[in-house]
């Protein structure tokens, strides 16, 4: 993808975020996030993108770097055009050191002065152009931050996800163990099995209740991770306790197979990260130029047009007035080698974005390389654990039938159920992993959100 192509997604990824936010939900009031919006009654992962879009402060961030770069392109512009003045003067003095003929004792004069640069040695449109790369490379910026956020908010939501499918597994997890204590009793009341048996089916229920208060506390403390990468300050009191039902499931449907090689190709194409520095350094070419132009001639046209007291009244009718018109041209043939001092600076940074460059390549390679393993590892950790569930599942309805036909033991039941349990999180763990794995390989290679996207 070129730099071209990248701006315009980037264009399409804002339009789409502020169309979104005008026709769901009032993400912004007066073009800035409401402190007043309430907790959805249901949140699903489109609708978290979408409001971290608005609302989140790194992008927030991100775009008024961009409005600060649109202002330093203004200024340096500046030096393109004509420049105004309007200047005046009011004085009074003794008429013995008056300088007119005859001798006055005040006097006043108003200017009016255009000024245009002719010629500044190439220092005026390299500073320009200089601008307006650092623009570019400020919303290229910009385009890495919506990726590393939404990735943000898509590894949050789903530990969101996560927690509350294992708060659940936890639960049915207490209610089998309450199931078993209450058969365990009623065969003891019946005089089939010892007390040993209700005690074990006891400690079993007692042991399950910590995991369950955690599974708990981590949903609890996943929503609040993924409150603040959304940048929801939840300021009005009435929403300070409301939770919105969590849409979506960790369910994964099959292997998104990406070839590594393309994976790497497609990063080096369209990380806006490299982008930008490859902005950056045109930028800082340019920089050079315009710092070596202290060396050299500069010139401009002026005009100017004065009105001046002529004459012994002080009126506006007594007046001279006339305009002025030139060149002004100076060079600075030798200024203590402070220009040269400019352009070793110029170039060293210069250098230091190339390898600022370099360095990046290297690590965003590195970055595709992990992920795409990391891919792998958690698909193969999905099929692994399903196959666990099935068996897990099998053993505890075969160890329930022999144990109620008296072949098996209560322990042998209470151990199964627990290797269900942990077989079972392993899976929801597996399939976390598929998600986050996936969704960090694609924004390693540049990919932007596909739910923005699509």
């Amino acid at each position: 993808m070129n730099p071209t192509r990248s701006l315009k997604l980037l264009g399409v990824l804002l339009g789409l975020a502020a169309l979104a936010a005008a026709q769901t939900v009032p993400f912004q009031r007066d073009g800035q996030p409401d402190p007043d919006y309430a907790v959805p009654s249901e949140l699903s992962l489109h609708y978290a993108l979408l409001f971290a879009l608005d609302n989140n402060h790194a992008i927030r961030q991100a775009r008024e770097r961009i409005r600060e770069q649109d202002g330093v392109v203004v200024e340096v512009r500046a030096a393109q055009i004509p420049n105004v003045s309007v200047s005046g003067s009011v004085s009074a003095n003794d008429k013995e050191v008056s300088s007119y003929v005859p001798a006055q004792d005040d006097s006043w004069g108003i200017a009016v002065q255009a000024t245009q640069v002719i010629y500044a040695g190439g220092g005026v449109r390299a500073a320009v152009r200089s601008a307006s790369l650092a623009k570019a490379a400020a919303e290229l910026e910009l385009q890495g931050v919506i990726n590393e956020q939404l990735l943000a908010v898509r590894t949050r939501f789903y530990s969101v996800l996560l927690a509350q499918q294992q708060v659940t597994v936890q639960e049915e997890n207490i209610k089998l163990l309450e199931q078993q204590l209450k058969d365990a009793q009623n065969r003891f009341e019946a005089g089939s099995i010892s007390n040993f048996e209700v005690l074990r089916a006891q400690v079993a229920l007692a042991n399950g209740q910590p995991d369950l208060i955690t599974a708990r506390n981590n949903y609890r403390l996943g929503i609040e991770e993924l409150r603040q990468v959304l940048g929801f300050t939840n300021a009005s009191a009435d929403n300070a306790t409301k939770l919105p039902d969590f849409v979506g499931d960790l369910t994964v449907g099959g292997y998104d197979a990406i070839d590594l090689r393309d994976a790497l190709i497609s990063a080096r194409e369209n990380r806006p990260e490299l982008q930008r520095l490859a902005k950056l350094e045109a930028a800082g070419e340019e920089l050079v130029v315009a710092n070596r132009s202290g060396s050299r001639p500069q010139v401009a046209a002026f005009g100017r047009y004065d009105w001046v007291r002529g004459g012994p009244g002080s009126g506006w009718s007594d007046r001279r007035d006339g305009w002025t018109a030139g060149l002004q041209a100076e060079w600075n043939i030798f200024d203590g080698r402070a220009t040269a001092g400019r352009v070793i600076q110029a170039k060293s940074r210069l250098m230091q974005t190339k390898l600022a460059q370099e360095e990046a390549v290297l690590a965003i390679d590195v970055e595709v390389r992990r992920a795409h393993s990391s891919l792998t590892e958690a698909w193969e950790l999905v099929e692994a654990s399903g196959k666990v569930v099935e068996q897990a599942d099998e053993a505890l309805r075969l160890a329930k039938v022999r144990y109620g036909a008296g072949t098996a033991t209560q322990l042998d039941v209470l151990t199964s159920q627990v290797e269900l349990t942990r077989a079972r999180l392993n899976q929801l763990q597996a399939f976390y992993r598929y998600h986050i794995a996936l969704a960090s390989l694609r924004k390693a290679m540049g990919q932007a959100d596909s739910y923005i996207t699509s």
